[in-house]
């Protein structure tokens, strides 16, 4: 099976609290809703927390690739390695 990395995008509303290239761990967290299961990531510990979607994360960890500040929030976007291709 081919590797390949995803960015995923992360709403932080504090600064300060990851930096580009920082090394980050997540925890995935599962909903079952009327569309189907759906997940959702937080940037341990509760630093900054995904939009759902349904397709899962095969690592839970990355790096952080961008911190962008944008109106009372922050957007982070983490690289994930070894996610397999095609799934983004």
């Amino acid at each position: 099976m081919e590797m390949a990395e995803r960015d995923m995008d992360f709403r932080m509303e504090r600064p300060g609290l990851v930096e580009v290239g920082q090394h980050v761990t997540m925890t995935e967290s599962v909903l079952k809703t009327l569309s189907g299961t759906m997940y959702y990531y937080t940037i341990n510990d509760a630093v900054a927390m995904s939009n759902n979607t349904p397709k899962r994360l095969h690592h839970l960890e990355g790096t952080v690739k961008s911190v962008v500040e944008e109106e009372s929030v922050f957007t982070v976007t983490v690289t994930i390695n070894g996610e397999p291709a095609g799934e983004r």
